[in-house]
């Protein structure tokens, strides 16, 4: 086998792929999963105070270690 018969294969195996790829995405089993993916970014939160007050005392935590944000 030469490289050019190699890089053929190579060729046709990922054309292979992309398509089978292609076909999964588009299938009309994965539209619910990728609907609901699509509305994650506004999804609400139950609290996003708590998320604050989260972030606030994990940095005083590392405050009070000695840690600097570099």
């Amino acid at each position: 086998m030469d490289t050019g018969t190699v890089r053929g294969i190579v060729v046709i195996i990922l054309i292979i792929a992309f398509v089978s790829l292609t076909i999964w995405a588009y299938s009309k089993r994965r539209k619910p999963d990728f609907d609901e993916a699509a509305n994650l970014p506004f999804a609400d939160d139950n609290n996003p105070s708590d998320r604050d007050n989260n972030a606030s005392h994990e940095a005083a935590s590392r405050h009070d270690k000695g840690e600097r944000n570099t």
